[in-house]
């Protein structure tokens, strides 16, 4: 897996670089993987390298993007909107040369439309928010500070919110917590409980699972096969 640098659209003109990882062999089949956001990223990092790594050895040319403002993004996550990031993923399919999408979890949000998309495990913008305020009012509880879901929420609106470590803007998180991922005829859907047992992000640790990311890698292989 090799990093590579792609140009990255900014908000009010002009490039930046962004990193990606890839598996890039100039093959025909080109696929785009939009990650899993904030902390499932994390718990799922291990998990998407080795289904990339499973679809290279299947043959499948693969590009794991950063979004702008994470991982090795020098661009500040609090001035992101989610424009900004549906932008970004479709600038990395452009410049990779991408043929077709999977979306991860919260990742399914943001995948480019113009080409053909795998959704696995699809979640709310809402949904992951209320994960990442609850484990906010959680944390302050136990240093003695006591946080309402309605109170962090209206904050956030107005002016931004850290959660988990993430400066996330307001006008992200106005956004944000109304979307959803497509779920038009054309968006090849992948439950979880067409991967096996219980999702990986669930877990308070990254973790990995070759049984899983065999069967994620299965899906994508066959798909691009058929």
């Amino acid at each position: 897996m090799t990093p590579a640098l792609w140009p990255c659209p900014l908000p009010g003109g002009g490039i930046a670089e962004e990193y990606a990882l890839t598996f890039d062999r100039q093959r025909e089949k080109r696929l785009l993987i939009v990650p899993a956001l904030f902390d499932e990223a994390n718990r799922l990092r291990r998990f998407t390298a080795e289904v990339i790594r499973r679809l290279d050895g299947a043959g499948i040319d693969c590009v794991l993007p950063d979004l702008p403002g994470t991982n090795e993004s020098t661009q500040p996550l609090a001035t992101q909107d989610t424009e900004d990031w549906r932008d970004a993923m479709m600038a990395a399919a452009r410049h990779f040369e991408a043929t077709h999408v999977l979306g991860i979890r919260g990742g399914c949000l943001f995948t480019p439309s113009n080409l053909p998309r795998w959704h696995y495990a699809p979640v709310k913008g809402a949904s992951i928010l209320r994960q990442m305020v609850r484990a906010r009012i959680v944390a302050s509880r136990e240093a003695g500070t006591e946080e309402t879901s309605e109170g962090l929420l209206k904050t956030g609106a107005d002016t931004g919110l850290e959660l988990g470590g993430h400066r996330i803007g307001a006008d992200f998180l106005r956004v944000f917590q109304t979307l959803k991922s497509d779920e038009t005829p054309d968006v090849q859907q992948i439950p979880q409980d067409m991967i096996g047992a219980s999702g990986l992000w669930l877990r308070a640790e990254p973790g990995e699972s070759r049984d899983q990311a065999d069967a994620l890698a299965a899906v994508i292989a066959m798909g691009l096969s058929a």
